[in-house]
């Protein structure tokens, strides 16, 4: 059922003529009473006349306030909408999972020159150099942008593991490295190669209990972080590297390799296996983890354009273990965590949501309003299991591993049509 009243006068903008108010309340009705129809959530509109729209029974569970009719006329689609909405063109009130609902309704992709600028790159541009462009775009903000909503303990920036749904985010960044720590088999003396150093947990972790720790990032401010903090505690035996992983050649091979949340800006799955092997000594490990999809690539035109740039792509877990077992690796577990990540992307966006006030002075309200879009979607992704994310312990063998080269490869794929 749908009603229609009027917000106070000084509320709102300017009445726009009644053809085009009529057309907008149509358009906007069509696609709402469908996510109703399907899911029975209740919700409210208002216009930039000030007409307001109310969709299922009861109390509105969230509130759309447009200042504007522009974002209405456009195309229904999933980045006009959230591009509006980064521009302030209206406002969002209330639970924001149930709004997911009617976004299920938006077209994902519609951009085809973005689209191909993005496979332009992945195809023409050498991997190190995207993998730069990629982490300047997205850890450039500085530490005190990212440290408030993570985890206070270690300050991960990948799914923390959880024992309960009520357990704090601070608990479960511990059971991640117990996890980590357990699947590496790690003991005092080895040496450990940490891909993707973040903010120094893995240091802060393994190099109290006699792990020598070195650590690979291509963001400056990682390098300056976890250099201090290896200074304050005195982990003489830790180290940071600013290196990218396809270009690193260690001086003997390491007991084990762990790589948190970073396999994603690192798509090419052959050539990341090939360097893995040479880097683990044989009978050593590989931990890693990761935000993850069914089909490698699948992001939305959202994403690509405000989140993650370049060639990003989610774990494809299918092709990951396909590249370990050819380049030598075993793989001796695997583990669904798509419910961690869920309760971790929630910890995180409900810390950023509260610290609203300090990111809109110091960074202004169109990259708050990017974050806490990006932050509250993707939590809702990982619940509606859209999204999933794992862990995936591997050991290197003494053999090589077939390493098919691209007749082998197309040979295969041509049976697999049979």
């Amino acid at each position: 059922m749908q009603t229609t009243d009027q917000a106070p006068a000084g509320d709102v903008a300017a009445p726009a003529p009644s053809g085009l108010r009529s057309l907008v309340a149509g358009k906007l009705s069509e696609l709402i009473e469908r996510a109703v129809a399907d899911s029975g959530i209740s919700c409210a509109v208002q216009l930039a006349s000030g007409q307001v729209l109310r969709f299922g029974p009861g109390e509105p569970q969230f509130k759309l306030i447009f200042h504007s009719d522009k974002p209405l006329l456009g195309p229904m689609t999933e980045d006009a909408l959230g591009t509006a909405f980064i521009e302030g063109e209206f406002d969002i009130e209330g639970d924001v999972f149930a709004l997911q609902e009617v976004r299920k309704l938006l077209a994902v992709n519609a951009n085809a020159g973005l689209f191909l600028a993005w496979m332009w790159q992945l195809v023409a541009k050498p991997a190190t150099w995207i993998n730069r462009r990629a982490i300047a775009q997205h850890y450039s903000l500085g530490d005190d942008f990212y440290l408030p909503f993570m985890d206070s303990r270690y300050r991960f920036y990948s799914q923390c593991l959880f024992r309960a749904d009520d357990e704090t985010l601070e608990a479960a960044a511990e059971h991640k490295l117990e996890s980590m720590w357990n699947g590496l088999q790690l003991r005092p003396g080895m040496r450990l190669l940490d891909i993707g150093g973040g903010w120094g947990g893995v240091h802060e972790y393994c190099g109290p209990r006699g792990v020598d720790v070195t650590s690979l990032t291509l963001a400056q401010d990682s390098f300056n972080y976890i250099s201090a903090l290896d200074r304050r505690l005195g982990l003489n035996g830790c180290t940071v590297l600013l290196e990218d992983f396809l270009d690193h050649r260690p001086a003997q091979p390491y007991d084990g390799v762990v790589i948190y949340g970073v396999i994603e800006h690192i798509p090419y799955y052959r050539r990341f296996c090939a360097r893995l092997y040479d880097c683990l000594r044989p009978g050593g490990r590989l931990y890693l983890d990761a935000s993850a999809a069914i089909e490698k690539y699948d992001a939305s035109d959202f994403t690509r354009r405000y989140i993650w740039p370049g060639a990003h792509s989610f774990l494809c877990l299918q092709d990951i273990v396909q590249e370990l077992l050819f380049y030598g690796l075993d793989v001796v577990e695997t583990k669904n965590e798509t419910h961690d990540y869920y309760l971790t992307m929630r910890h995180w966006a409900e810390r950023f949501e509260a610290n609203r006030d300090a990111v809109v002075s110091r960074w202004g309200e169109r990259i708050f309003r990017i974050w806490w879009m990006y932050l509250w979607t993707g939590s809702y992704a990982f619940y509606e299991d859209t999204l999933q994310a794992y862990h995936v312990v591997a050991q290197r063998r003494a053999d090589r591993g077939p390493r098919p080269g691209a007749f082998t490869r197309a040979t295969q794929f041509l049976r697999s049509l049979k």
